[in-house]
């Protein structure tokens, strides 16, 4: 017997299993196809937005084309069919439970819009911008560890899709892509509170008074759509007196990607017109005053 003859008896006894490896040729075939249109696209397109959409695209245009295909290719036999599903979730219902949660927290994630590639998102203890979701994983640029403020560190994550099952979100950009800041200023007891309330008051304002435009229009949006109540957008100043000195709190609104630049200006402008009163205010610092020294007794002996 000839090893033609060999494998078309082969074939004739067992025409399930052959019928499985044509379509498992089949899949691989497609999925070279989906990749080198991917490359194409990828050489082609410069534009990242439009090109990662694209790909994307792609993608789920082949997925879609797979499934179709399989339900089209086992249609003629019910019963193999049948069969194959069986063992396919029997197998994958003890073994591939991450798997199933991952494509279902992508499902989720694209369908429910929880975050998607340029969002600021912190989930399962990481912060950082998306830059990539696919079936299976999240990508993300790390932002924070061991670097300080919101600057990346240079790690890329990579983020099961399942994590959207397990625990909170933290969206920085969705909706509202504003967040409230703020920080402390301690003026010594004694300086002019009027005058430097009205400076850092004047300064924040000026500074801020983009980001207070942009985000009153979209807030009011963030209202109607979700049952919440309305905001203070503007910069408020509150002061509270402790045993050192006397505190003042800045409290604003800021695009999320700008947080540490605004807070380093707004700093840098209020010391310097601190440092243009001649003395009317004074910024404090950490002080210990004496009260009483108690008497001492001192005895020479020659």
């Amino acid at each position: 017997m000839t090893t033609i003859e060999f494998i078309e008896q082969w074939i004739r006894e067992n025409p399930f299993i052959w019928k499985v490896l044509k379509f498992i040729i089949i899949l691989v075939i497609v999925f070279s196809v989906i990749q080198l249109i991917r490359r194409y696209l990828k050489r082609k397109i410069s534009d990242t937005v439009i090109r990662y959409k694209a790909q994307k695209g792609i993608e789920i245009i082949g997925y879609v084309l797979l499934i179709i295909l399989a339900i089209t290719y086992f249609s003629g036999s019910i019963k193999d069919f049948t069969i194959i599903i069986g063992l396919f979730t029997a197998g994958i219902a003890f073994t591939l439970q991450e798997l199933i949660l991952s494509i279902a927290g992508s499902l989720y994630i694209f369908l429910v819009k929880v975050y998607k590639p340029g969002d600021r998102i912190e989930i399962n203890g990481i912060k950082g911008d998306v830059i990539d979701v696919d079936s299976m994983y999240t990508t993300m640029m790390e932002i924070g560890h061991w670097v300080s403020s919101d600057n990346y560190s240079g790690r890329i994550v990579k983020l099961s899709n399942a994590f959207v099952f397990k625990g909170p979100i933290y969206n920085y950009s969705q909706d509202f892509p504003f967040i409230w800041d703020e920080f402390n200023l301690p003026i010594r007891y004694g300086s002019d509170v009027e005058l430097a309330k009205s400076i850092i008051i004047k300064i924040a304002s000026e500074t801020l008074s983009e980001y207070t435009y942009q985000s009153k229009s979209q807030w009011q949006s963030v209202v109607k759509k979700y049952y919440i109540e309305d905001a203070q957008i503007d910069p408020t100043l509150a002061i509270s007196l402790t045993d050192n000195w006397i505190q003042f709190n800045l409290r604003y609104i800021v695009d999320y990607k700008k947080r540490r630049s605004v807070k380093h200006l707004l700093n840098d402008k209020i010391r310097n017109e601190i440092k243009k009163s001649n003395g009317k205010i004074v910024l404090a610092s950490t002080t210990i005053e004496l009260v009483k020294i108690p008497d001492l007794q001192v005895d020479l002996k020659p």
